[in-house]
C-alpha cells in the first residue's frame, strides 16, 4: 500500500527530486516517530500516508498561484491525495483523516491528535536541516511544537547536540 503510494507521489512530482527526498525523509521521520510512541494501526496508517503525501499540493499550487506557500499547498493538496487514496482502496475514514492532516499541516494551532503531531514533527526534522535553521530557531519549534519524546530526542540530537556548542 505505502510503496504504490510512494509511487504515485513520484509520478506527480516527475523529475523534481528535492521534493520526492524532501517526502520520503518526512516519511522515514514519521515512521520512526510513530515506532518509538508505540503507534500501531490505522493511526499509523495515517501517519505514514499523511507524510508521503503531505506536500502532493505544491506542484498545483505553483502552477495555479505561482507559489509554494503553506496556505497553497493546504487548499491543492487534499483533492489530490484523495484521488490517490481512492484509486488504492483507502477506507473513507482513513482518507478523510489523511487529507485533514494534509490541507492542515502548515496550520499549527489545528493539531488535533497524535496522527497529526507526528506529521508535524516528522515534516519539521527535515526542515531544520533543508532550510538549513539556526540554532535558536530551532530551540524555539522545540518548544513550542514538539510534543513527543521521539520527536524531541530526535531533533536535540540532530540539531542541538551540546558537543557543537
Amino acid at each position: 500500500m505505502i510503496n504504490n503510494m510512494i509511487m504515485s507521489m513520484m509520478r506527480i512530482f516527475k523529475d523534481d527530486v528535492r521534493r520526492v527526498n524532501h517526502a520520503l525523509k518526512v516519511y522515514g521521520f514519521a515512521h520512526a516517530i510513530s515506532i518509538s510512541e508505540n503507534i500501531t494501526g490505522p493511526p499509523k496508517d495515517i501517519i505514514e500516508m499523511a507524510a508521503v503525501l503531505h506536500d502532493i499540493g505544491i506542484k498545483e499550487a505553483e502552477r495555479k498561484y505561482g507559489s509554494a506557500a503553506g496556505n497553497y499547498q493546504e487548499i491543492e493538496g487534499p483533492p489530490i491525495a484523495r484521488d490517490i487514496l481512492e484509486a488504492l482502496g483507502i477506507p473513507a475514514e482513513i482518507i478523510d483523516r489523511v487529507c485533514f492532516i494534509i490541507g492542515n499541516h502548515h496550520s499549527y494551532q489545528k493539531i488535533d491528535d497524535i496522527d497529526f503531531q507526528i506529521l508535524v514533527e516528522a515534516d519539521f526534522l527535515v526542515n531544520m536541516h533543508e532550510d538549513e535553521m539556526k540554532r535558536n530557531s530551532i530551540e524555539s519549534v522545540l518548544k513550542k511544537y514538539f510534543r513527543t519524546g521521539a520527536g524531541k530526542v530526535m531533533a536535540t540530537s540532530l540539531y542541538l547536540n551540546p558537543d557543537d556548542q
